[in-house]
């Protein structure tokens, strides 16, 4: 299928970009630099915060997916993140695409029911600016009632280069952790979870979780 993805050149987003195109999607990697994350793959320049910027680049694709993240300038980044997907959203309803997934963050996950992980005493002061944004995102994707089928993809509580194994762990609102107690993930294999929604769809108008 075709995927344009946003934020392509990240962390995750370039892990997303090469994973999808090694099993064969047609990848449309987006960035404001305009550089491609793997070889082969597409490039091109476009702002997220753009809707009609958005509608020109995902035209004609089967999917269109964000890999973006809130600002990480000292500000507070809940009012452009959000309004970030908002644009996003926009572009994507009017270039008559039906299917977006997100990248998402872990602070709102469930560590008992109506409890968030970004609550819990201990929780890194340092990221609760973006734990905060990520929430609000997700309450506005929950929010939507126009049939777009979105996905928010949540990862463990840590992300970070490593190693694909394939091997991990699907949940849904609640926090995950191994017999350690650590909740982790690869970016490597965060994108193999990602890509398999994207070929799935198993997880429509809902966040999902991944951790081992």
């Amino acid at each position: 299928m075709k995927l344009v993805l946003f934020g392509a050149t990240g962390m995750v987003g370039s892990r997303i970009a090469t994973e999808a195109s090694a099993r064969g999607h047609q990848v449309l990697a987006v960035s404001r630099s305009g550089q491609s994350p793997v070889p082969g793959v597409t490039a091109t320049a476009a702002d997220a915060t753009d809707p009609a910027m958005v509608t020109e680049v995902a035209r004609g694709a089967d999917a269109v997916a964000s890999a973006c993240v809130p600002p990480r300038d000292g500000s507070d980044p809940r009012g452009p993140f959000l309004a970030l997907n908002e644009a996003l959203v926009a572009g994507v309803r009017a270039a008559g695409v039906g299917r977006l997934l997100v990248v998402g963050g872990a602070g709102g996950l469930e560590v008992a029911p109506g409890q968030a992980l970004s609550d819990q005493p201990g929780f890194p002061e340092a990221y609760l600016p973006e734990a905060h944004a990520h929430r609000d995102v997700l309450a506005y994707y929950r929010a939507l009632d126009d049939g777009l089928d979105w996905t928010y993809v949540s990862p463990a509580a840590e992300i970070a280069p490593g190693t694909r194994t394939g091997r991990f762990r699907v949940g849904g609102d609640q926090f995950m952790t191994d017999d350690q107690g650590r909740s982790f993930i690869s970016a490597e294999d965060y994108a193999v979870a990602f890509v398999d929604e994207l070929e799935a769809d198993a997880h429509p108008r809902g966040r999902m979780s991944v951790a081992y």
